[in-house]
């Protein structure tokens, strides 16, 4: 008798809180009361009000999250939302809130609201993770969606390891990521620190519902934003027609070889777990397993790849690498720096630059802008882009650190400011000027790990 009147409850709070329309939609929030929500993180205040869900920002609290006590797969989320434009929120999908990580801090998918001028609404960000997956940075359809100091309209779809984000009908996110395929949905509060200017402004939601059946039945058809892969090791079927190439498979140390050796090392570095690790010695450059190579050469070219550093750590990703200079050390190379900035002490050290041999910069040569790195113990995406005309550019986590010319003057004048100044043999031999060269992972003696890398080439 006890367990049909827990069902008859059970029935009764799950069509309070979720109605249905009968053609499958069901509405997440009632508009009457908080019913299958709880709050988590932060303390800034939510209301109902005239059907809507309403936060309101409040000083010295951190994020605030309204979360679903479901959990969600597969779904379509859509709702509106009004933002204030001063603030800045976002809605939580396939996400957790677990007591062995961080503290229980709510963590996953975001899609963003961003009315500031930045303009990344729609976007995907990755919320005490990996920062952000899919940013809106040169995609003008998508930065000009949103409406300021109005209602927008959002839809999600998550089905599978695929997730889009459409704003006011123009598709904003196109992601591949099976990091998370189920948790629950939140709608944030952000948090202001101690700005009083920021204190009491709101953000509304209404017309908020769920489509859990069919999904692909239902998906939205149009124009696509550029895809954005975060598969490990994994090419797409988009990623292969445009000419990308894995260079590691996540299994073997295929189209790999030590540097200046005809061989992968034997020791010094490990493949688990869709990782390639060179493994912890004693911080010096070269002197066990040794730096690795690509067998294959390449002159204009987008790199991408991730890596993990342990506490501590230093390591590079060198390209133009031609191994010419004598067997000694770590094999020279333009080289994008990987380092714990926090703890290890090259990040204070440089020639003539301050602040050259931080991460994601141009090691000795260039200080990196723009640093957004997600933490030792987390993956961090690194991209290199060389273009045909020698202009370069390094990426981290979808934030532009460094961009010079390959070759100019400028760069000569960096370059014998530098550690690498002794480094021209001749005028057809300068330092980071060879046509074409190797992509190089370094040993520096501490344990960091690489996956997902791949290329393409640029014509």
């Amino acid at each position: 008798m006890k367990t049909i009147f827990k069902l008859a409850v059970c029935f009764a709070v799950l069509f309070s809180s979720c109605k249905s329309s009968g053609d499958g939609w069901v509405e997440l929030f009632n508009g009457e009361d908080f019913t299958g929500f709880i709050q988590l993180n932060g303390k800034a205040p939510y209301r109902v009000e005239d059907g809507m869900l309403v936060g309101t920002s409040v000083k010295g609290q951190p994020n605030s999250f309204m979360v679903t006590e479901q959990d969600y797969d597969d779904f379509i989320l859509e709702f509106d939302v009004l933002c204030a434009s001063a603030l800045n929120s976002g809605v939580q999908f396939r996400s957790e809130s677990r007591p062995d990580y961080k503290s229980g801090r709510v963590h996953g998918y975001q899609c963003e609201i961003d009315p500031s001028d930045r303009a990344w609404s729609g976007g995907i960000y990755d919320e005490a993770r990996r920062g952000w997956l899919v940013t809106l940075q040169g995609y003008e359809p998508g930065r000009s969606a949103y409406k300021k100091d109005d209602w927008n309209n959002y839809r999600i779809e998550a089905f599978g390891d695929t997730i889009r984000v459409w704003l006011n009908g123009v598709n904003t996110a196109n992601l591949l990521d099976n990091t998370t395929l189920k948790g629950f949905i939140a709608f944030q509060v952000h948090g202001i620190g101690n700005n009083d200017a920021l204190e009491g402004k709101e953000i509304k939601w209404k017309n908020i519902r769920i489509l859990t059946d069919n999904i692909r039945q239902h998906l939205l058809q149009g124009a696509l934003a550029t895809e954005v892969n975060r598969i490990p090791n994994v090419l797409s079927s988009t990623e292969q027609t445009d000419g990308w190439k894995l260079l590691f498979d996540g299994r073997s140390n295929v189209g790999w070889r030590g540097a200046h050796k005809e061989a992968f090392p034997q020791n010094g570095w490990k493949i688990a777990d869709g990782a390639i690790t060179v493994l912890r010695t004693d911080g010096r450059e070269s002197a066990h397993g040794g730096d690795i190579v690509t067998l294959d050469e390449y002159s204009a070219f987008e790199l991408s790849l991730e890596f993990k550093i342990t506490e501590g750590a230093n390591s590079g990703i060198k390209y133009f690498v031609t191994e010419s200079e004598k067997q000694k050390g770590s094999a020279f190379g333009l080289e994008y720096q990987v380092l714990d900035d926090a703890v290890h002490p090259d990040a204070k050290l440089y020639t003539s630059v301050p602040g050259s041999r931080a991460c994601a910069g141009l090691y000795d040569l260039i200080k990196p802008q723009n640093i957004r790195f997600n933490g030792v113990g987390q993956w961090n995406q690194a991209v290199i882009k060389v273009f045909p005309n020698n202009h370069v550019e390094h990426w981290l986590n979808g934030f532009k650190t460094v961009e010079y010319e390959r070759g100019s003057e400028d760069f000569r004048k960096l370059v014998k400011g530098s550690k690498y100044a002794a480094k021209v043999y001749n005028e057809n031999d300068r330092f980071g000027e060879a046509p074409k060269g190797h992509i190089l992972l370094q040993d520096h003696g501490d344990e960091v790990s690489f996956r997902s890398i791949k290329i393409k080439e640029l014509k």
